[in-house]
Formats: structure tokens, sequence, C-alpha cells
């Protein structure tokens, strides 16, 4: 048996009416009340049931509809469940969804190309940030875009981050009086002018170079010829691997110095954030340096920890690769911000700050781990080779311990 519940919830075209079924505009025609934002409404300016403007958030609209006992009609541009209120409002309310084609399902149309295998994302009321990792070496990219984060930002951002690879097609007012849809390059769409309703889909014309977890040492901008200011490449991957990363979590980098470990973690996580700290200026500049090369959009602050650490949202993972003197204090904040089933990983060159780091996490009722990594790499000498070993380093693990349910 199907439930016929009253309320209705419509997808709707810029052709306005023209892209309703007859049934819909039925539905529309019958309803006592119509809800919508306002230029859709003013397509049925002869309605004479109630209309309910969609201003501002949507949880008063819910509770004005939860109350709502006459037959209603919610219209809603596109398709509701793709980035639209469909989503909110079908977890509220008891609604019927009845979707029109979305703006990006329009756009592939106009560009005459298929769209199950491109990678759909927005930056419509959302920061722009963290997306060059998102994205990169994406072959079809799908954005929704807004007036700040408009094609002309986008395409300055993705030339920041070298991604000139793309070409892209911009839709702009889909179905609309002004509709219009063209090819542009980067430096083209920087410069064009467009509406504010608009879809771009970027297409990778050439194969960029792709970098696999262990980026070589001497691929990064690094202070010379200072040495050992880097996470070497070995000591990086187990390192990596003790922070157990997904693909969205929130990292901390605290002495980023050249960024290696943040710039390989924000490729682990990319739909994650990762939050670096530096105290060193110059080394900030090689980190800024290899964001870019790398494509890895992360928040770095020239900053001595745990000084700006208030500023950042509490992390699923932190990477401490040095710190000051004041390790205890700075690991109990550490410890105390740590998400549920986070991690910390500490690597420590010495005896005493391996001591240290350990009593601290004790201290704080974390559980410790520790593997000591001494490795050598080949070299050639003459027409042989021989081991030039590494420095120990202590990998110091850290985590909270289950909670006791005695």
């Amino acid at each position: 048996m199907t439930l016929h519940r009253s309320m209705k919830l419509i997808g709707i075209g810029d052709n306005g009416i023209a892209s309703l079924l007859p049934q819909y505009r039925q539905w529309i025609e019958d309803c006592e009340v119509l809800v919508g934002g306002e230029r859709v409404l003013g397509f049925f300016p002869d309605f004479t049931g109630e209309k309910i403007i969609i201003k501002g958030g949507l949880s008063a609209l819910v509770g004005r509809l939860s109350e709502e006992t006459r037959t209603t009609v919610i219209l809603a541009s596109g398709d509701p469940l793709f980035y639209g209120i469909g989503g909110y409002l079908a977890k509220k309310l008891d609604i019927e969804v009845y979707p029109y084609m979305s703006s990006v399902q329009l756009a592939f149309a106009k560009m005459g190309e298929s769209w199950q295998d491109a990678y759909v994302t927005s930056i419509h009321g959302r920061p722009m940030k963290g997306l060059a990792q998102r994205i990169d070496g994406k072959k079809k990219i799908a954005l929704l875009t807004d007036a700040e984060n408009s094609p002309n930002a986008l395409a300055r951002y993705l030339k920041h981050f070298g991604m000139t690879e793309y070409r892209a097609f911009v839709a702009e007012n889909l179905q609309g009086e002004d509709e219009k849809y063209d090819w542009y390059s980067l430096d083209d769409m920087e410069t064009t002018q467009f509406s504010p309703l608009n879809v771009v889909i970027l297409k990778q014309t050439i194969e960029p170079k792709r970098y696999t977890l262990g980026i070589d040492d001497e691929e990064f901008s690094q202070r010379k010829p200072d040495k050992g200011l880097i996470t070497k490449k070995e000591i990086r991957v187990l390192s990596l691997q003790a922070m157990q990363l997904q693909k969205d979590s929130v990292i901390w980098d605290i002495g980023t110095c050249t960024g290696s470990m943040a710039i390989e973690a924000g490729k682990l996580a990319p739909e994650g954030q990762v939050f670096a700290v530096e105290k060193n200026a110059p080394d900030l500049e090689n980190c800024l340096h290899n964001q870019q090369k790398f494509r890895v959009d992360i928040t770095a602050i020239h900053s001595k920890a745990p000084e700006g650490l208030d500023n950042f949202p509490d992390p699923d993972a932190i990477f401490i690769g040095g710190t000051g003197g004041e390790m205890v204090e700075l690991l109990q904040l550490c410890c105390n911000r740590l998400n549920t089933n986070g991690r910390i990983v500490l690597n420590a060159a010495t005896i005493e700050n391996l001591y240290k780091a350990v009593e601290a996490f004790k201290a704080c009722n974390f559980a410790v781990d520790i593997l000591q990594a001494q490795l050598a790499r080949s070299k050639p000498i003459l027409d042989m080779t021989r081991f030039v070993p590494l420095n120990p380093i202590y990998i110091i693990s850290a985590y909270r311990k289950e909670e006791n349910h005695d």
C-alpha cells in the first residue's frame, strides 16, 4: 500500500512552468500553500493560495511546515537533493521529492559529454581552501560556484597551484533567457565576466606529474646547506602510517619546516584539512613554495607552538617533528584537544626527548607505542654499493587508553 503524503517537494528549471510535467502543474494548481524562493515563486503570479517565501535559515521554515495541515507544495531549483534544500527538508519533514535535472546534468548535456565519471564538488557558500588536493589528478571536475568563488577566482586559484592542464567549460543561466555556454582557457576564464548563475566543468587536457607516497627529499624546497631539517622520506612514510589518517582527517603538523609531512598528509586526506605551525619564517617560505608545487592547500602559520593552536579545529591526527623547551605543556594541550580515536605521532632524535615525551603522554593517561627506526640507503662506490646510515629516530605514537568499564 502506498502512502500519499500531502507535502511535495518539486524541482523546477530556470525556464519555469515549461520545465514541469502536467501532473506537477496540477499539484501546484490544486495546493493551498506554495513554498519557495522569491525567484521561483515569481513563475506563478496567478497562484491564489498562500505563498511562503524561503528566506534565511531553514529551521524556522521546518517548524512552520511541520504544523501545516493544508496541502503544500515546496518548489526548489533543479534537483533539490543535489546541494539543495531537499536533503535537509527530507530529514525533518514527511515529504515526497520530485526532482528536475540538476544544473550539473544540464551543463554536461550542453557540453555533450558523459558525467558518471566526473568528480562533483561545490565552492558555493563554502571556502575554496583545500580544493587543490581534492581535485588534483582528476580528469573531469564539475563545480558549483557563487559570487565570491566565481569562475574568475577559481581560475586564479588553479593557476596559483600550477593546474594549467585544465580547460574550463562554463555554462551560465541554463534554460534561462540569457543562457550561454563556452570553453575557456584558465587565462580567459580569469578575465571574462560571467553571470552569477553558472556551473564550471574542468577537463584535463594533459596528464600532470603525479607524486606517490614517499616523495623524494630532493623534490622539496628546503633550507640549504643545513641538513636534517626535513623529515626524511623513509621516516615520513613510517610516521604517516602511524598517524592512521582517513580521507577526511583534520591534521595538525607542529614544526612543519619544509611542509613535507603536512603535504603528504594532505594528499592522504584530500577531503580533510591540514593546519601547520612553523616558528622560522624562511622555513615557512619554503613550505609555501612546496604547497604550490605539490598542489596541497593547507593553512600554515608563523608561530611558536603552542601559540596559534587555539584557532585550529580539534584534530584527528597530530604530527610533532620538533619541539622547543615547552614539550610537556605542548603535549598536554595536544592530548586535551585530540578527537576520539585520534593519534599523536612525535619524532625524537635523542633519548632525553624520548623519555620526556613518554612521561608526558603517560601523565595524560595516553598509551604509547615506540618504533626505533635505524635505516641506511645504498650509495654507489666505484662499481660497487655501500650503505649510508640515516640518523636513528624514535617514532612515538600516542593514543587515549580505552576507558575501563569495571
